[in-house]
């Protein structure tokens, strides 16, 4: 499991999900967040955080669709951390 972001992120781009983020998984889009399927740990605290409810578990129903354009849209976006603030948490 993994947790992606929807349309309801869509021109909001609230950023306390990303702030509690352990692992910095969170890229920018040019009008949403998302959130990257493969670096993302399943540990679901930035799930509540979202104002927007735009954060789910991939395994809810109908979001197969968002958990493959974000895969593929992470594959050209820098990292939110590295965009907005010169580096990553990570180092």
């Amino acid at each position: 499991m993994t947790y992606i972001v929807t349309d309801a992120c869509i021109k909001c781009k609230y950023t306390d999900c990303v702030e509690v983020c352990p692992v910095d998984c969170f890229y920018e889009g040019e009008n949403m967040l998302v959130i990257h399927p493969d670096e993302c740990i399943d540990c679901g605290v930035c799930e509540p955080e979202c104002p927007a409810e735009a954060i789910k578990a991939d395994t809810e129903s109908n979001l197969e669709k968002w958990l493959e354009l974000k895969h593929q849209i992470c594959r050209y976006l820098a990292k939110y951390h590295d965009k907005k603030r010169g580096t990553s948490r990570r180092g």
